[in-house]
């Protein structure tokens, strides 16, 4: 029970993130996959570096939690800045398909620290057998989105037409 709820306290608030922030999916999209990328480089020393803060001791908390701001922090970054939606129906499809893959990335760190057993276990094992193929739709979609995405037109750029 507790991994469900953990899991869906994170997607809401990815969601939430996503929909209010009104980036676009592609970018964000991509900025999970540098952070995974980096994720699975840093994966030892993520941690460490955490605990030798002094704030968190060692161990497979301390470890899944550097690994999970690893894997989020690029696309944190990037919802203060880039592309935006325009309405409301590609808002939360946006932010609905950022939540998907942004969990389907965190489910191998946050499973290090959250206990799977029982019906927890196989509800994990069931979705962990699917992680890869949400992982590379979620990354075509993402790059598909890009292609969408038109720059803002502004006054200054007319003027000088």
């Amino acid at each position: 029970m507790t991994v469900v709820l953990v899991f869906l306290a994170v997607a809401i608030a990815l969601f939430v993130g996503a929909f209010i922030s009104k980036r676009r999916f592609g970018l964000l999209g991509l900025a999970l996959t540098a952070g995974a990328t980096l994720s699975t480089l840093w994966s030892y020393d993520a941690g460490l570096l955490i605990a030798s803060t002094g704030l968190v001791p060692a161990g497979p908390i301390t470890n899944a939690v550097a690994l999970s701001l690893v894997v989020l922090l690029p696309a944190i970054v990037l919802l203060f800045h880039g592309y935006t939606y325009k309405n409301l129906v590609s808002r939360i499809l946006g932010a609905l398909l950022f939540t998907v893959l942004a969990l389907a990335f965190l489910m191998e760190p946050l499973s290090f620290a959250l206990p799977l057993s029982g019906s927890a276990a196989d509800v994990y094992s069931t979705v962990e057998s699917y992680r890869g193929a949400i992982i590379s739709v979620g990354v075509i979609l993402a790059v598909v989105d890009l292609f969408f995405t038109k720059p803002a037109k502004n006054e200054r750029d007319r003027r000088r037409r």
